[in-house]
């Protein structure tokens, strides 16, 4: 088994409860088709990771959906709050199950590639901590080599301080890490139109 592990948090699909900025603009019916297509993205830009593939919902495990079962552990996503969330997700990939390098991602940045991915991993031989900036001011990637809790502990979720204080706390505990590329989610109309034609074709 491979000793890294990639996890990717997802929404349980629900009109109204995903893509909710750009359901402003476009209606919740075709917000939901975008993060549709937005997960498609992910699924086919991870598949072929030579890692351990988890996928991790936000409400319910779906067993019989686009995530096929043989490529892709299946798991809910644990806590009250984005941060307890992710923390638990690591602490369980690191602590319990023993990998030694732990990458998790949303599924909301159309502009992620495999090269970065791979380069995320190779970042986390050398650094606790590699982290892949947002340009809404969060972040599109976080991965660990060794559990550092605080990282989620006091973070304005959802708000364009998020990357600021993780490295703050980053800082705080003394750990080393490398920021990657700087990317775009897709969370308003403009996200979308820049990226649209290359998600229609995928």
């Amino acid at each position: 088994m491979s000793a890294n592990k990639l996890i990717v948090f997802v929404k349980n699909p629900q009109a109204g409860k995903v893509k909710t900025r750009l359901a402003k603009d476009i209606g919740n019916s075709e917000a939901l088709n975008i993060y549709g297509l937005l997960v498609k993205y992910t699924k086919d830009l991870v598949k072929k990771l030579p890692v351990k593939k988890e996928v991790s919902y936000s409400d319910e495990i779906i067993t019989d959906d686009e995530w096929e079962n043989e490529l892709f552990s299946k798991s809910k996503q644990e806590g009250e709050g984005l941060g307890a969330r992710m923390k638990n997700a690591f602490r369980t990939g690191l602590e319990d199950q023993k990998f030694e390098k732990v990458i998790l991602i949303g599924s909301d940045c159309a502009e992620l590639t495999p090269e970065i991915l791979e380069e995320a991993f190779m970042v986390l031989n050398k650094t606790d901590v590699v982290i892949g900036p947002a340009l809404d001011g969060g972040y599109y990637l976080i991965g660990m080599s060794k559990f550092i809790p605080a990282l989620f502990d006091g973070i304005n979720w959802s708000t364009s301080q998020v990357l600021d204080q993780t490295i703050q706390r980053i800082r705080d505990n003394k750990v080393s890490f490398k920021k990657l590329s700087m990317l775009s989610d897709v969370d308003e109309l403009e996200d979308w139109e820049r990226v649209k034609s290359k998600l229609k074709k995928s």
